[in-house]
């Protein structure tokens, strides 16, 4: 892996360097061996996307990626950053060509098939989008001692309640270089009515949990499922980026759900 590593830059095409992550570890801690509970994407935006057309004139875009949740694998950020990275003096004959050749990388890596849409720079589409919901961010709870379980989280099995919640105060740790990671987590439930204090003291308890951003997912999903036993529940974390990228891991109960744009913090 070429996380936490010194590595050169690639300036020439290099499809070798992407590195997959397996899914399968972090999801056996949750004890996910079977069936998934949950169906979603993992959005990528990349704002550092330039290559060659076909007469070595130089294009840039932002790249929109959905990798499924149902793929093996992840990428590993970092390796997909250097892969960008070695497209930008590779000549491609069109912007479709280069959709073609990078989806096919991609899928190799992730071992399922992956959407990729070119924006503009200034597209419209790319405008942040305000969260529907209650902020959490007033109440007057604590960072706990601990990392995040699901007996943290209280729920009324008398009162059900569906409700949009969301927090701009998550942060978790990479779990190769320990460097924090940023992020506001929405979600949206039908269920047990969740006591909103428990639920703030829950994502505080990520601040010194060690995983990646899919995985912090996964783990909430899962937690906030067994609290509150939803008949739905959406949840959707949108990370600030890093080296030109930003991941937004959207799980859900509907299989036809879909994951909400860009924020503007993003």
């Amino acid at each position: 892996m070429l996380l936490g590593r010194d590595t050169p830059v690639v300036d020439t095409y290099a499809p070798d360097v992407l590195y997959p992550l397996p899914r399968a570890p972090g999801r056996a801690e949750l004890g996910l061996t079977g069936d998934l509970p949950f169906s979603g994407v993992d959005l990528w935006h990349a704002y550092e996307m330039s290559w060659l057309d076909a007469g070595g004139r130089p294009l840039a875009r932002v790249g929109r990626f959905s990798m499924p949740a149902s793929a093996p694998n992840m990428v590993e950020s970092k390796s997909f950053k250097l892969y960008l990275n070695s497209l930008n003096n590779q000549r491609f004959a069109s912007e479709s060509a280069l959709i073609a050749t990078v989806t096919s990388d991609l899928e190799r890596v992730v071992g399922q098939g992956v959407a990729l849409e070119l924006l503009a720079a200034d597209d419209p589409a790319l405008a942040g989008a305000a969260l529907d919901g209650t902020c959490l961010d007033a109440l007057p709870v604590a960072v706990p001692d601990g990392g995040p379980a699901a007996a943290m989280l209280r729920a009324s099995s008398a009162r059900r309640r569906e409700e949009k919640l969301y927090s701009h105060l998550l942060r978790s740790l990479c779990p190769v270089t320990g460097q924090p990671d940023w992020a506001t987590v929405w979600l949206h439930y039908r269920g047990a009515a969740l006591e909103h204090e428990t639920l703030l003291r829950y994502l505080l308890a990520y601040r010194r949990h060690q995983g990646f951003h899919e995985q912090c997912v996964e783990r909430m999903f899962c937690d906030i499922r067994h609290s509150c036993q939803p008949e739905f529940l959406h949840i959707q974390a949108f990370y600030t980026r890093r080296g030109g990228l930003d991941i937004n891991p959207w799980r859900s109960t509907d299989p036809a759900g879909t994951a909400l744009p860009r924020l503007n913090r993003q």
